[in-house]
């Protein structure tokens, strides 16, 4: 291995999210310290998902078939769909454990000032979906940005009158405390307070 193998390992992990230069210098130097045990198995297992991942062609999902496990799954076919603006999205819905249904990926959100229009974002498709699928309840998901939110407000007004929407709530978070919130998270959970 040349140095200039090094350098270009380090310049390629630098790339990745959360990652800057030291970071990256770091890690590099670990996985060669560990190489039998962790770099030869992470270049294995990256060359295997370099050529077999793909995105699923019903919901957006990522796996190693062209139908992810979730949409395969007979089980998920609830008639809800949860929409969610990117796959990290999905994930962490998944590893929370409580939506059963399935899912809907975006690709991001809409941008008047990026010029994302809905053509850009997979919209249409989602549409498609509760006009082809038992679907029940469409469930946004989707970040409390002002994109997200006028994303969500886009979605809404394309599916009214088909489909129960549905978001999630926003507000006050499980361990948090009032003094450290911001102005806009307190104005939510007033806004989404319910009886006790």
């Amino acid at each position: 291995m040349s140095s200039s193998d090094l350098e270009n390992l380090i310049d390629l992990m630098a790339r990745l999210p959360g990652l800057g230069p030291r970071s990256a210098r770091r890690a590099v130097l670990h996985l060669i310290r560990k190489r039998g045990m962790l770099l030869t198995p992470l270049a294995d297992s990256m060359v295997r998902v370099a050529e077999t991942a793909r995105e699923c062609l019903n919901c957006g999902n990522v796996g190693t078939t062209d139908i992810c496990d979730i949409c395969a799954d007979e089980k998920r076919a609830t008639g809800e769909i949860c929409v969610v603006e990117d796959v990290a999205d999905l994930w962490a819905m998944e590893r929370a454990g409580v939506f059963k249904g399935r899912y809907h990926v975006l690709g991001g959100t809409l941008s008047a000032l990026d010029g994302i229009g809905p053509e850009d974002l997979s919209i249409p498709r989602l549409i498609d979906r509760v006009t082809t699928e038992s679907v029940s309840e469409v469930i946004l998901a989707l970040n409390a940005t002002v994109d997200g939110q006028t994303t969500a407000h886009y979605i809404a007004d394309q599916l009214e009158h088909t489909v129960t929407i549905s978001s999630l709530a926003q507000g006050v978070p499980i361990g948090g405390e009032l003094d450290y919130l911001d102005e806009g998270t307190i104005t939510a959970a007033l806004k989404a307070r319910k009886p006790i």
